[in-house]
């Protein structure tokens, strides 16, 4: 039977060196190449979603774009996805209660890999923790997302245009709106053309050098007018500017409130007629006796009514009032022969 054969030492010793060297070129590759470093200087945290978007293990993981470490494991959880990742320990104080992951990309086109936003507020996650999942801003599924509902409004809209809806699609599909739009274009050329002759009031202005100086004089003297009132010069500018005068009609003003405040409480004569029933039935009843002296007189009765109606009343009174006047001359002419005064004494 054969013997064992004992190993030098030299031998021992190159098998030894081997081994160290591989170990050590080991380390080395990990230690280059990966941007986790070693793994008792990672640690492990979590996070869901509901899709990951083809996301792997070994995908890169980022904090403000940086790499920090690797995804260690995809695993369901439910009805969502659990990512597992290791990260280095020296991001512990940038990734906290307040951050948030999501599902990036290496490049538009590239592989998923996860970004951790960083931040200096909130409690440090320690091994084992989970980082709350978050959206992040402008990926490429968004933009596809935002485009296809851009897409629909539009399709929306044409349909709308071409079934003659709303103000566009009526200017597409209606004549008569179509018409109304022509006459409109041509009567805006003819008044065009006017205003280019020089025709009408508007044409004038824009082409008489003459009615342009006439309106440039009234405005310079609105101008001018309006600076006198602002400098309380003339009778408005007086009216606008005088204390004296706002005070004399704030007065007034009181004045009128304080005769209308009498008035309407009833004190003094006008405020009486306006408030006393009692006075306003009495001239209410004198109003109606006076229609009917009125009435009277208007249908000859009474006297006064016969002496305004009766033709021979009146010339009876008008010849009786002749012979009064005749006998009155006489008596001046001759006042003996009508007054005889005779005096006896005892």
């Amino acid at each position: 039977m054969p013997r064992t054969r004992s190993l030098a030492w030299s031998e021992l010793k190159i098998g030894i060196v081997a081994v160290a060297a591989l170990a050590l070129a080991t380390m080395i590759i990990l230690a280059v190449g990966g941007a986790a470093g070693f793994s008792w200087q990672r640690y492990k945290l979590k996070t869901r979603f509901p899709d990951v978007k083809g996301l792997k293990s070994g995908a890169v993981v980022r904090v403000a774009g940086v790499e920090i470490g690797k995804v260690s494991g995809v695993e369901f959880a439910g009805a969502e996805v659990e990512i597992l990742m290791e990260v280095r320990d020296d991001m512990q104080s940038r990734i906290t209660t307040d951050s948030r992951a999501s599902i990036g990309s290496l490049s538009l086109l590239g592989e998923p890999v996860i970004d951790i936003s960083p931040s200096t507020s909130g409690t440090p996650l320690k091994d084992g923790d989970s980082v709350p999942a978050g959206r992040a801003p402008g990926q490429l599924s968004d933009v596809a997302e935002s485009a296809t509902q851009s897409l629909a409004q539009i399709n929306g809209l044409l349909k709308d245009m071409r079934e003659g809806k709303g103000t566009l699609g009526k200017l597409f599909t209606d004549d008569d709106l179509y018409k109304e739009i022509n006459r409109f274009v041509i009567s805006a050329q003819e008044v065009a053309a006017t205003l280019s002759n020089g025709q009408g009031t508007l044409g004038h202005l824009i082409n008489d050098p003459a009615a342009y100086n006439r309106l440039n004089t009234a405005l310079n003297n609105l101008q001018e007018i309006s600076g006198q009132i602002n400098a309380g010069q003339g009778s408005l500018g007086h009216l606008l500017k005088d204390d004296a005068m706002a005070r004399s009609l704030t007065s007034a003003s009181a004045n009128f409130d304080q005769v209308t405040g009498k008035l309407n409480k009833g004190e003094g004569t006008m405020g009486k007629l306006l408030t006393d029933k009692e006075l306003y039935d009495r001239f209410n009843s004198l109003a109606a006796r006076v229609d009917r002296l009125t009435g009277d007189l208007e249908k000859g009765q009474g006297s006064a009514g016969q002496l305004l109606h009766d033709k021979q009343l009146y010339d009876n009174m008008n010849g009786a009032a002749n012979e009064l006047r005749s006998l009155l001359g006489e008596i001046k002419k001759d006042p003996k022969k009508y007054l005889n005064v005779r005096v006896s004494i005892f």
